[in-house]
């Protein structure tokens, strides 16, 4: 069978010309936050991407279609429908295309998504990773072995807090993935700015990443890179307050057998309850923060293609 992918007609038209289009994925619309706030975050970050001179394209697969380029009405029946909606990694895509279903993309399987479509950049709000106790459960995101693979530059505030940030780490050296600090030497901890791991490198401009991905990908090196952007100030939870709340929903999880695609959901709802909405709205601005450095990568990544 042949695969229908549908690019919106101005994501076309931005591709074809050479101009800067960002990724958008729309499992953080679906599962990531609770509707009406998913719906405007959505809303707000697409136009974030625009205020910086590039085309958002939001991603998702609709009736077997890979859909690059969503339209309002698509947006909110994500929105909407939310936990419904299937979460579709990489491995999952094969099987909702055949069998013409809808799914949310995850950082993973839009990284995918986006390469097949010769987009280069990519906004989330934080990637996927070794969990903790993996030693035990062997979870680790399929968001890492993808970047490995495709080759995008995803601009995020680090890894969710959720996780074993430290093997994270570790795991992205292993498969050969660059991650760069964007403005600081330390790699982001989600809702904090600091984690206590350092990155390896660092650039301090929109140019200086855009040279480094031209720089990768010219010598023929295939893969991602974490453009590692630190959650603005202004909406930071320090790691001290938010690393008891996600150990004791990490605990209540295990004890309640969650696991797999259903335990971030399960986390990140967990720890917006308990902090009464706080961890959501730094969810929201950490990832309106992102879009906008994206773009601007986007920008500077697209002058230098010419």
């Amino acid at each position: 069978m042949k695969v229908d992918v549908s690019l919106a007609p101005e994501v076309r038209a931005a591709i074809d010309a050479g101009r800067p289009v960002v990724a958008l994925e729309s499992t953080i619309i679906a599962h990531g936050m609770p509707y009406p706030d998913n719906l405007s975050m959505a809303r707000e970050v697409e136009a974030v991407v625009r205020a910086h001179a590039a085309i958002p394209a939001t991603i998702a697969i609709l009736g077997g279609r890979l859909k690059i380029g969503l339209g309002y009405e698509e947006i909110d029946d994500l929105a909407r429908n939310g936990r419904s909606i299937r979460k579709v990694s990489v491995r999952d895509l094969p099987y909702v295309v055949s069998q013409g279903l809808d799914g949310a993309t995850t950082v993973a399987s839009t990284m995918r998504i986006a390469a097949m479509a010769g987009i280069r950049t990519f906004a989330t709000g934080g990637i996927g990773g070794v969990h903790r106790g993996a030693e035990r459960s062997f979870d680790i995101s399929a968001d890492m072995t993808e970047f490995a693979e495709s080759s995008v530059a995803v601009v995020t505030a680090g890894a969710k807090a959720i996780l074993d940030l430290g093997l994270t780490l570790e795991t992205l050296e292993t498969l050969g993935v660059p991650v760069v600090g964007f403005g600081t030497e330390e790699f982001p901890a989600f809702y904090s700015r600091s984690s206590g791991h350092a990155v390896p490198m660092r650039c301090d401009s929109a140019g200086e990443v855009a040279r480094l991905m031209r720089a990768k990908w010219d010598m023929g090196l295939r893969g991602g890179i974490v453009v590692a952007n630190p959650i603005p100030l202004s909406a930071e939870i320090p790691a001290v307050e938010i690393e008891p709340v996600v150990e004791a929903a990490v605990a209540r999880a295990y004890s309640a057998g969650i696991h797999g695609k259903e335990l971030t959901p399960f986390l990140l709802s967990e720890i917006a309850t308990v902090t009464a909405g706080r961890s959501l709205a730094a969810n929201i601005a950490l990832v309106k923060h992102n879009a906008a450095v994206a773009a601007d990568i986007a920008v500077a990544y697209a002058g230098a293609s010419r």
